[in-house]
């Protein structure tokens, strides 16, 4: 079994998902986690493109979350059964990652740090927030109903589920009542966060903000 190390800052963050896939894996990891602004900065010459998180795998290092999260569900096996599923897989992970850094971050970014009560007449909310998550989320509601096995691609997890489910937690703490037109998201999000693997990660992981 190779050596992994996940670099990446003090929080769940983008580093989380690998965390997750090797909960699910129940693979031993070493979890480095930087201070931005004392550690960060002597360690990120070091790193291929200058930024966080970094896979290190005996030693060496790959670069970009998704390119870690394809490798680690490939060789745990959790990145769809056929290359059908796989692709599906990528494709659900892909249109997330154009859902969340496009104009959803407008209003995302800002709801992370808003005072709790603050965003129901937010105007960010209406002209990003609420557009945004219903471009996005019917298309979840859509892949739960026509699979009708509880998970996002054929008929077991992958890691397309603890990408949406992760979020979709952070969604309901933050911003209570905001996804409430997706019953079915809201349940997958449960589902996945009881099986027991990740049920176990979340009550031991380090408690950060974000």
């Amino acid at each position: 079994m190779p050596k992994y190390t996940l670099h990446y800052f003090q929080m769940r963050g983008l580093g989380e998902l690998c965390r997750q896939i090797f909960a699910l894996a129940e693979v031993e990891f070493e979890d480095k986690r930087y201070e931005m602004e004392k550690e960060w900065p002597a360690f990120k010459s070091q790193t291929p493109f200058g930024q966080l998180p970094v896979l290190e795998v005996d030693g060496k290092f790959i670069p970009q979350l998704y390119a870690h999260c394809r490798m680690l569900a490939t060789e745990f096996g959790f990145a769809g059964k056929t290359a059908f599923d796989a692709a599906w897989v990528d494709a659900i992970a892909d249109q997330h990652k154009d859902f969340y850094w496009g104009d959803f971050k407008k209003f995302w970014w800002r709801a992370l740090d808003a005072a709790e009560g603050d965003l129901v007449t937010d105007e960010l909310t209406i002209k990003f927030g609420i557009p945004e998550r219903d471009k996005f989320f019917p298309i979840i509601e859509k892949k739960l109903k026509e699979t009708g096995s509880g998970f996002l691609v054929g008929d077991s997890v992958t890691w397309a589920d603890l990408l949406i489910s992760e979020h979709v937690s952070v969604i309901k703490r933050v911003v209570p009542g905001f996804l409430d037109a997706y019953p079915e998201t809201k349940a997958h999000a449960d589902r996945i966060q009881t099986i027991p693997q990740i049920a176990r990660w979340i009550e031991r992981r380090p408690k950060t903000a974000h």
